[in-house]
């Protein structure tokens, strides 16, 4: 059955109100399914690719039932909390929750690293009704007795792949054997990797699953292109690409941190104002980095995939794939960056030899043929063309208790 409004999901006059200012009208599918199981107190798988609107489907039934539950949040001790695998997707959270609660008395904070503790500290100290967290800054809180997790009844792991490509998943573990078992739990993936299946086994009690297809989100609204080209070329075909007065707000994406800051060097070089954005860099300097190009001060952000993740800028024009990603579900994850709210959007995609295997995997995940565009400039190629083809082929150097019945379902049954 399709949903036409927020109203008709069961959420409360304050949360319809907050959605209204933010000019919210429609439910996403992911919502339409999610937000009334999970106000039933339903523990839940979810799988969904960015851009689904799974944030709005997990915040806003968490800040109805904590309001409901209607209990003071004690310090150091969390109601709710929420796994994010980068300090941007924990960030990019916190907003979402200060947009939904802001006609509610909820308080929250978000406690990562590349950042001084202290203010977080303070922040626990007096009491938090929702913590958005990293693993890796909360264990350290936790070890500090800075936090305690024994009182939390709601956990949302977002992002599960993604912690599992970035090594988090043994401190996901420890974190979880710290709540307690009786509780609502929330999982979100884009993809379910075998460890990621397993952990869902492992915390979940007899969760609905909610879908959302890979095929769904690669919306149709994004133009799809890939450039064949030699690798000793791209910097060129780049700078020269961006020389179209069109590519007004561009990401690029490379694989590595080291590649991501010399197309930053290079486009400096032609006169392109470009910052890069990963892991090595300070969270204010990625916070920084982001902030310009948000407010139009650098035209091209270069970023990795995982630096990447709770990137959410309006009005992208393009994304270009400087290089193909490994997982062609990572591609699916990039160029939804474009095409928001239903806008249209380009992406934009560099093949060298060396990654056609990564490029026929990604068609034959969204189910499509790239559009292919001509060539790199003519002189670029030819000298590299065999270089590439000796490349491609050189090797390279705890389980949990029976859950009690949400008091919700029992006050609705009495």
């Amino acid at each position: 059955m399709t949903v036409s409004s927020f109203a008709e999901l069961g959420l409360t006059e304050r949360l319809l109100r907050a959605l209204k200012d933010a000019r919210y009208d429609t439910p996403t599918p992911i919502q339409q399914r999610a937000i009334p199981l999970l106000l039933d107190g339903m523990d839940l798988l979810g799988i969904a690719q960015t851009g689904t609107g799974k944030t709005a489907a997990f915040t806003l039934p968490l800040l109805q039932n904590l309001e409901e539950d209607n209990i003071a949040a004690s310090p150091r001790s969390p109601r709710a909390l929420i796994l994010a695998p980068t300090r941007e997707l924990a960030l990019q959270i916190s907003g979402s929750i200060e947009t939904y609660g802001r006609h509610m008395r909820m308080h929250h904070t978000v406690v990562m690293g590349g950042v001084g503790q202290r203010p977080q500290i303070e922040a626990l100290r007096r009491g938090v009704d929702i913590l958005v967290a990293t693993p890796g800054r909360l264990l350290d809180l936790v070890n500090q007795r800075h936090a305690d997790l024994s009182d939390c009844e709601y956990l949302i792991i977002d992002e599960a792949d993604r912690m599992l490509d970035m090594g988090f998943i043994r401190d996901v573990r420890k974190i979880v054997a710290k709540l307690p078992d009786e509780r609502q739990t929330l999982l979100f993936s884009a993809t379910m990797p075998a460890e990621v299946a397993k952990l869902a086994g492992d915390i979940l009690y007899e969760p609905e699953r909610v879908e959302i297809a890979a095929k769904t989100v690669a919306v149709e609204a994004i133009e799809q292109h890939v450039h064949h080209l030699a690798k000793t070329a791209k910097r060129d075909h780049l700078s020269k690409l961006l020389e179209a007065p069109d590519l007004e707000k561009v990401i690029v994406f490379t694989r590595t941190k080291r590649g991501a800051d010399q197309v930053v060097k290079r486009l400096a070089r032609d006169g392109v104002s470009a910052e890069a954005m990963h892991g090595n860099k300070s969270q204010n300097a990625r916070q920084r980095a982001l902030e310009n190009f948000r407010n139009g001060r650098s035209r091209v952000l270069v970023a990795t995939d995982i630096a990447a993740r709770g990137i959410d800028v309006d009005d992208i024009s393009h994304v270009i794939n400087f290089e193909l990603p490994h997982e062609p579900e990572s591609y699916v994850h990039r160029i939804g960056r474009t095409a928001r709210a239903g806008a249209a959007g380009i992406a934009i995609s560099f093949c060298d030899a060396s990654e056609r295997p990564q490029l026929r995997s990604i068609e034959r995940l969204i189910k499509r043929s790239l559009d292919v565009v001509g060539e790199a400039p003519v002189g670029t190629v030819a000298s590299a063309a065999k270089k590439d083809k000796d490349t491609a082929h050189r090797p390279a150097s705890g389980a949990r208790k029976r859950r009690r019945r949400p008091r919700r379902l029992e006050q609705r049954a009495a």
